[in-house]
């Protein structure tokens, strides 16, 4: 699987670079949009978003490299997924459990965005392997058992790593005073 390359033949609209960008990430999309909707999308759905996936990919050419190619597949993917998720959950609630409360606010956006900042932050000074088990459990949607099997590690480890780092965590951010 030859990556290198594939970014720049896109960014030029080579159809062939993304039918190859296709065929090498497609496995990676559906299994992060699987994992995401842990079971609850059908297969059609995760087609369509793995589809849509690569038609994002394509009108944003111009936004890939090859070093974050692979990353920037999967956060499309993961995006999509979520966006599917909540219109699906938006269509089953009833007028009657709509609280105004709940909706988007331009202040939830902003806490959101430092929040997310100070976490970025965070999650890249923490050491390995603690740094890869948190990113494959929350950015790539996987469970302890497959990252216990792809990190050759015992499942049992992966989960007390997993707890003693979100506390990690939630102490550095609740010194930054940020409510958790």
């Amino acid at each position: 699987m030859k990556v290198q390359g594939l970014a720049e033949r896109l960014r030029n609209k080579d159809e062939k670079a993304l039918e190859e960008i296709i065929k090498i990430y497609s496995p990676l999309a559906a299994a992060i949009i699987y994992n995401i909707s842990k079971g609850s999308l059908t297969k059609e759905d995760i087609e369509e978003i793995c589809s849509d996936v690569f038609v994002t990919l394509w009108k944003n050419t111009d936004k890939v490299c090859d070093e974050k190619l692979k990353g920037y597949i999967c956060c499309i993917a993961k995006t999509r997924a979520l966006n599917k998720l909540s219109s699906v959950r938006n269509n089953i609630i009833s007028m009657d459990e709509y609280d105004i409360e709940d909706d988007f606010s331009i202040t939830d956006h902003t806490e959101t965005k430092d929040i997310h900042n100070e976490l970025r932050e965070i999650i890249s000074d923490i050491s390995e392997p603690d740094k890869e088990i948190l990113i494959r459990y929350y950015y790539y949607c996987q469970t302890t058992s497959k990252i216990s099997a792809a990190m050759n590690i015992n499942q049992e480890t992966v989960k007390t790593k997993l707890k003693r780092t979100r506390s990690k965590i939630k102490a550095i951010l609740t010194e930054r005073g940020y409510e958790i």
